[in-house]
């Protein structure tokens, strides 16, 4: 699309819900992105691949699909020497610089992260996680998260101190608004109080949604009062985004690159608070899945909202058609720009899939249409027709057979799932299998398997939870292959 070689700035947050930028009360949080998106085009449904950090951030990065880079969990990402969409930007005397959270890359994360992930399908009904009560502190400091802070004003020395001569790209990764949820009074003022509503109570009882209940341990009850402080919370670190964002793009332009800039905005996956009971993320539900995705730049029309679902795997492709960089023939993605060129295009089925902790079995998600189709292998699928129920309150899998059939036959055409899930457990398994053994020499095994099924995070010593015989034999019926409930094994068997 570019004629001569122009710049790319691409800003990725960490748990931001895509359906934000068009909810009403978001005109009076979200100012600053509300009004690049004006300048730009916004993807109403843009969707992550995976509900996890490490995973959806390693398949945008390489523009692969989680299976084919087999970043299963928030510890197994993309190696180093994985060409990224930096690769043929830097290959193309393009200075390609970072600053703030990539998160793609193998061995990172907690030992929880690991062990709560690889023992997923052992269905160990015990915590994974623990989350601190929601916190508003009594400040009118703007920056409750001065990490963010200090990467953005990083990425904006850099900016002005380099001789931007030569073509430039920067990423720069933000934290918020990923939780615990703490915001600030003068966060809380931007936020319409009056205007937060109560989710609908999710009574469906799927069996792989009540164990990732337990291991996300929520501990604080769903009252209403409950509810909408997290939501309210959330809300007010949403607003810090903003805030962030309305500062860098002021700069940018006191800098004269707005003009000669392509701008990408994003965030990794979404993040649920307490929609459908839930906090975090790893759902295939739109507060989890979803994503915001705005580009903006040279040629890029104003004000434009394409409501076709799209993909993360999506930006690899667009973003070497917009810099006129040869294609990158094994990608997994489509290029966007044709979207911006014509509005609406063939629709593509969109692909998400999850392999991490809190899952029991493997989950696939198909979006088409007005439809999201999910397979949890070995358990129920669910049928979701978004336009009638976007609060995912019906699951119409035993009503639509047809729909079912159709949706899955798409799912198949992208993805083996029953081969991939196993798979991933092939992995979870020998990965756990060695971990354990060294565990069990160093004699270090049994108070990390209390700690990890404890909840790992913000524990105190009376918090901790013994590991008993029952969870171990659990483990050893689970490593054989052996279990007398939960979902259908592969072949291969640990020690």
């Amino acid at each position: 699309m570019a004629e001569r070689k122009v710049n790319f700035i691409f800003i990725q947050c960490d748990s931001l819900d895509g359906r934000i930028l068009t909810h009403p009360l978001m005109s009076k949080v979200t100012v600053h992105l509300q009004k690049l998106a004006e300048k730009g085009v916004l993807f109403q449904n843009a969707y992550a691949t995976s509900f996890m950090c490490v995973p959806s951030r390693a398949s945008m990065w390489s523009g692969l699909y989680v299976h084919h880079c087999q970043s299963w969990n928030n510890y197994k990402g993309l190696e180093p020497e994985t060409p990224t969409f930096l690769t043929p930007f830097a290959s193309s005397n393009y200075q390609t610089v970072t600053f703030g959270k990539t998160d793609y890359l193998s061995g990172r994360h907690s030992l929880r992260a690991r062990v709560s992930a690889w023992t997923r399908s052992a269905s160990i009904r015990r915590p994974n996680y623990r989350m601190l009560f929601p916190q508003i502190l009594l400040t009118e400091n703007p920056r409750v998260h001065p990490g963010d802070w200090e990467n953005m004003e990083k990425a904006l020395a850099w900016l002005s101190k380099e001789n931007l001569d030569s073509p430039f790209f920067l990423y720069l990764g933000l934290n918020l608004p990923h939780p615990p949820f703490v915001t600030s009074t003068y966060y809380q003022k931007k936020v319409p109080q009056e205007e937060i509503g109560v989710p609908p109570f999710d009574t469906a009882d799927h069996p792989v949604l009540k164990y990732q209940k337990i291991c996300k341990n929520w501990q604080y009850g769903f009252s209403p009062e409950v509810v909408k402080l997290v939501q309210s919370v959330y809300l007010g670190m949403v607003a810090e985004v903003d805030a962030i964002i309305g500062f860098f793009l002021q700069t940018l332009k006191k800098l004269s690159l707005l003009d000669r800039t392509f701008l990408v905005f994003t965030s990794d996956h979404g993040e649920l608070a307490l929609e459908h009971q839930q906090y975090y993320k790893m759902s295939p539900h739109e507060g989890s899945s979803r994503v915001p995705l705005i580009f903006s730049g040279p040629g890029i029309p104003e004000g434009k909202v394409i409501c076709q679902p799209i993909s993360l795997i999506d930006i690899f492709p667009t973003l070497l058609e917009l810099a006129g960089l040869p294609a990158v023939t094994d990608l997994d993605g489509h290029s966007l720009v044709p979207f911006f060129l014509d509005g609406q295009q063939e629709e593509r089925p969109v692909l998400a899939e999850f392999h991490d902790s809190s899952v029991c079995t493997g989950c696939f998600m198909l979006r088409k249409g007005d439809y999201k189709y999910i397979v949890y292998p070995g358990y129920p699928c669910q049928l979701f027709n978004l336009r009638q129920d976007p609060g995912e309150l019906r699951n119409l899998a035993g009503e639509k057979s047809e729909i079912v059939k159709e949706m899955d036959a798409d799912l198949r055409s992208l993805v083996d799932y029953e081969k991939v899930d196993c798979q991933a457990k092939d992995y979870d398994r020998e990965s756990f299998s060695a971990w354990r053994k060294e565990q069990l020499t160093a004699g270090t095994y049994f108070q990390n398997m209390a700690r990890i099924f404890s909840g790992w995070d913000y524990l105190k010593g009376e918090d901790i939870l013994p590991w008993t015989e029952e969870d171990e034999e659990r483990i050893k019926s689970w490593l054989k292959g052996k279990l007398d409930y939960g979902t259908p094994q592969s072949g291969k068997q640990g020690s």
